[in-house]
């Protein structure tokens, strides 16, 4: 499918019922939601399983609605589908934060990766904010070392994020290969491929749910090696400017001296208030990091691409 028929994905809209919640969140301290590495099930089948994929831009992902039905119970144990179905709100702030869907400036950041020939090549990257998790997958056939996925809920890593990469991985050979290769191929299949065993390149990824700043904790105090990141992508992660200090303070952490962050964003969210020029603004009192705005985008609600790297 052409990105024209992925609406059911990608809404331009600014974050919808935001503004009543908004009084809510002034009123109480932010939720600090723990941090949790979630492993990749051996049985990859079952992680498809109930599953209905759709696909844009020759990436597959899990189709929402029907996670809106068949999602509940211990499967979502955050009860954050049921919660934003029925608030008819696609961000509860410090409950959801909005990575059931696939948001616009998601296919600008793909777009600008292809335009700018962004090379991933033996890179370690983290797709902070990741929802979808297409960011990430996209550095995974890019030929990243290593990919990292994190969102705010366990949910969204556990039914969404981890399905969507497994249905990007199967049978990688044939579709990661050419451009030439997959202009030939058939389409694919609403019902995902059977995964035939664990690919390479799954070794390649590890996925984190909770709060930025307690997910940059589990990374640095882990047993695990860990080495910073050379290219953090995120899309869609400055709707709110409370956020900003965790955000800015996760970039400096985790971010390697030589790496770059590539951030999508609108100019301005509605009944949020947050923004790129407000992030801007914020990143330069801090005097950490260096910005630049490398594309705008003028269709519908403006929007920006900015590099981010160490002064």
């Amino acid at each position: 499918k052409s990105r024209k028929t992925a609406n059911a994905a990608a809404d331009s809209s600014p974050k919808v019922g935001a503004e009543k919640h908004q009084n809510e969140t002034t009123k109480k301290k932010l939720c600090v939601k723990a941090a949790k590495e979630h492993s990749i099930p051996k049985d990859l089948n079952k992680l498809l399983e109930n599953k209905v994929m759709e696909t844009v831009l020759d990436l597959s992902y899990v189709k929402l609605s029907v996670v809106e039905m068949t999602c509940s119970g211990d499967t979502d144990s955050e009860g954050i589908v049921s919660k934003s179905v029925s608030s008819h709100s696609d961000l509860i702030p410090g409950v959801y934060e909005g990575g059931l869907k696939i948001w616009e400036c998601t296919f600008d950041l793909m777009d600008y990766f292809s335009e700018a020939e962004i090379e991933f090549t033996n890179k370690t990257v983290l797709d902070l904010g990741c929802g979808a998790g297409l960011l990430g997958i996209v550095a995974l056939r890019g030929k990243a070392e290593r990919v990292h996925f994190q969102d705010y809920n366990s949910t969204v890593i556990d039914e969404i994020t981890l399905p969507n990469v497994v249905a990007n991985c199967i049978n990688e050979s044939r579709r990661m290969g050419s451009g030439k290769d997959r202009k030939t191929s058939k389409p694919p299949s609403k019902r995902p491929r059977r995964a035939e065993g664990s690919p390479d390149v799954l070794s390649k990824c590890r996925f984190f749910s909770g709060e930025w700043s307690q997910v940059s904790q589990l990374l640095l105090s882990s047993n695990k090696p860990f080495s910073k990141y050379d290219i953090i992508l995120t899309s869609e992660t400055i709707y709110n400017p409370d956020y900003y200090s965790a955000l800015h303070d996760t970039l400096a952490q985790l971010l390697d001296k030589n790496g770059c962050v590539y951030l999508a964003s609108k100019v301005h969210y509605f009944g949020v208030g947050g923004g790129i020029y407000l992030f801007e603004k914020f990143i330069e009192e801090k005097n950490v990091f260096r910005t630049s705005v490398v594309k705008t985008i003028d269709q519908g609600l403006q929007r920006c691409i900015m590099k981010i790297d160490f002064k």
